[in-house]
Order: structure tokens, then C-alpha cells, then sequence
């Protein structure tokens, strides 16, 4: 079975679960890693590394893992290299961590328009020195980093980048083959993982980018070359996706897809787990109902008992809630395909004068350092 290297850790089969803000936290990760049978690699939702210096209580939490968890996967965003450096060496003395990822994709304006995320590879002396520290932090353990293919298709950055990071010291890299223009509409560009193989033949590559099903990760692992596949909005509302995944790299049958009951009882599940981790159950239940709409996409329920089942604030109700609904119900034909945020942007937004010069950092300040972490 095919397998990815990341530095001293073997990832079998080649799936990695795409970071995602108030998404990837510790509850999700225990469903995705207990339908894949632990097997993979789960990261976390994306630390600011100013926090992470800083000990913030919020961002602290973020970074406790289950005991089970193993590689701990933690994703840094920054634009400081020293600050970069510092949080990277933290985790690195303090053993918080087992494998350090980058974040470089983010498209969101609260990111970019400060000049971090997708924005930053444009700077191409920035990334650089980011590189350097963080690596040189890092000691032992492997860093990686996961990037777009550039702010829009007339600033292309992900083959400089590339570069830079083999000789940087990077681990892996992994691209989502979308500009930060295009956010998450359109199509995601194979071909450009296929010419980031190719530039850089030298460490892993992984694509990231409208993998939906199993199918598609082998799909994409036969059109681009590439080492393994990072798996994002495929997953919401689907942590099973990582138990199809696993059988299919390994060349058996695909897991019957769930009933209605069955998805109950994870909904019931990751709600529970949430309410354990933030310790307080009323707000366990509060942060999963964002999950509820991609739980059920494609199943037959009223829209009074939907509406009703995201305004939910008890295990009770969630429990009483999902008692009316027609449990029996096979899985929805067609319930496959994009879920999350799907529109393209009219421009990204960007500091002042960003795009003048490519090498020149002046216009990063110290306001780009976000204080909080999880996005």
C-alpha cells in the first residue's frame, strides 16, 4: 500500500486531514481517526504563532491532544520570522507537538489583507526567512507547509515557493490547486499539483482540492504523481470519509454508506465530544450546530425540525430532535459533491502597495501577527 514520508513519521495510507478553522479540533479529529482506524494524519485547526508565544488560554486549549493522537500535528500561521521561530521552538523544547505545518492557503480578508495566508508567498525573501527560522527551530521534528497556487492567476506563486522550500529544509508540501481569488469556487487546478511534482521531485507533494470521495483521492494520486492527499471540505458531515479512504488505498471494498440512523448517532457523538473538550455541554452543543446542515445534506427532513435542530442547546434536545425523524432513511443518492464555502471573490484583499515588488517585505507590520488562533 502506498505511503508518506514525513520526515520520521510514515503516514499509511497517504491521507492527511486538511486544517480547518473551528473545525479540525480535538472532537473531529477523534471521529476521523476512529473511522480510519487511526491510520493518516489528523492536523490541527491553524495557531497563530503571536498567540502561541504568548500563552494565550484560548489558544493553549487548542493545542491539547488525545493521548491516542499520534503524530501530533499542530499548524502555525505567522508573518514574523522571529515570532515564527520563537512559537516553533517552543513546541519543539516543550514537546507539544510531533510535526509542524505552515499555513500559507488561508484565503480569508482578515488574513490576506494583512499579508499572511495565501498572500504571503508573493513575498518571496518573507517566505524565505519564514522558512529558515522555522526549520532551523524545529530540531528533530519535520516541518511542512500547505500553500495556494498564488493570489490570482496573474501573481502565480507556487513553483517559486516550492523552490524555496527544498532548499529552505521543508519536509512536504502540500497545494490546493486554487488561487486565493478563487477562495473555494471553480475548480481546483490538478494539472498544477502534477507541475509542482515535477519542479520539485525532491520531498513529498500532496494535492488538496475537490476530493469529495475516495475515488477522487485516487484519482488525483494517478493524474498529478503525486505522494498523498490532503482532505478538507470532503469531510464535513463525513468523518467516515477517512474509513473510505483507508479501504480503498488498501484495495477493498468500500464501507456501506450510512442510514439516517447511523449518521444520528455520530451527530450525537460529535456533539457529546465537543461538549467534553470545551467542558460545558450547553456550548458543545452550540458549536456543533454549524455541523448539522452537512450531517444531513441530501436526507429527507422537514425544514421546521432543521431549523430547529440548529438552534438546538441540549444533548436532550439534539436527542429529542433527531427521535422525529424517519431513521430508516438509506443514504441520499447524489448527497456527494462540494459542501462548505463555495464562491470565487472578486479580488483578494492586500495590504497597501503588496503586489509592487515581490521581494520587497516592507509592507508586512506587526498588526499582521492575528492575537487569536483557530482563524
Amino acid at each position: 500500500m502506498t505511503q508518506l514520508q514525513i520526515g520520521p513519521h510514515t503516514v499509511q495510507p497517504p491521507v492527511v486531514l486538511a486544517p480547518m478553522a473551528g473545525i479540525t479540533n480535538a472532537p473531529f479529529r477523534t471521529l476521523c481517526r476512529e473511522f480510519s482506524g487511526g491510520k493518516g494524519l489528523f492536523v490541527s485547526e491553524m495557531i497563530t504563532t503571536r498567540a502561541l508565544v504568548e500563552r494565550d488560554e484560548k489558544t493553549m486549549r487548542l493545542i491539547r491532544f488525545d493521548e491516542t493522537e499520534k503524530p501530533r500535528s499542530i499548524q502555525l500561521y505567522g508573518v514574523d520570522p522571529v515570532t515564527v521561530g520563537k512559537a516553533v521552538r517552543m513546541i519543539a523544547d516543550e514537546g507539544l507537538a510531533d510535526h509542524i505545518d505552515l499555513n500559507f492557503g488561508c484565503p480569508v480578508p482578515k488574513v490576506t489583507r494583512k499579508g499572511g495566508g495565501s498572500a504571503l508567498p508573493y513575498k518571496r525573501h518573507l517566505l524565505r526567512s519564514i522558512l529558515r527560522e522555522a526549520v532551523a527551530g524545529a530540531g528533530a521534528l519535520p516541518v511542512t507547509m500547505k500553500m495556494r497556487k498564488g493570489i490570482n492567476d496573474d501573481h502565480i506563486t507556487y513553483l517559486d515557493a516550492g523552490r524555496i522550500a527544498v532548499e529552505e529544509g521543508v519536509t512536504a508540501i502540500a497545494l490546493h490547486g486554487r488561487t486565493a481569488a478563487q477562495h473555494y469556487g471553480g475548480t481546483a487546478d490538478w494539472d498544477a499539483i502534477a507541475r509542482l511534482k515535477e519542479t520539485v521531485p525532491e520531498i513529498p507533494v500532496l494535492g488538496n482540492g475537490d476530493i469529495w470521495t475516495a475515488d477522487d483521492a485516487l484519482r488525483m494520486m494517478r493524474e498529478t504523481g503525486c505522494d498523498g492527499v490532503v482532505v478538507g471540505r470532503g469531510c464535513l458531515g463525513r468523518p467516515w470519509l477517512f474509513g473510505d479512504l483507508v479501504a480503498a488505498f488498501e484495495g477493498r471494498p468500500a464501507p456501506l454508506p450510512p442510514t439516517l440512523k447511523e449518521v444520528a448517532i455520530v451527530m450525537r457523538r460529535h456533539a457529546e465530544l465537543l461538549g467534553e473538550w470545551i467542558g460545558d455541554e450547553a456550548r458543545g452543543v452550540i458549536d456543533f450546530r454549524k455541523h448539522v446542515a452537512w450531517y444531513t445534506k441530501g436526507f429527507s427532513i422537514g425544514s421546521e425540525i432543521r431549523r430547529k435542530l440548529s438552534v438546538t442547546s441540549s444533548l436532550d434536545e439534539l436527542d429529542a430532535l433527531m427521535s422525529e425523524l424517519d431513521l430508516d432513511q438509506p443514504w441520499p443518492v447524489g448527497a456527494e459533491g462540494p459542501r462548505g464555502r463555495t464562491a470565487g471573490r472578486d479580488r483578494v484583499v492586500l495590504p497597501d502597495g503588496w503586489l509592487d515588488d515581490p521581494y520587497d517585505c516592507a509592507g508586512v507590520s506587526a498588526e499582521a501577527e492575528l492575537d487569536t488562533s483557530g482563524g
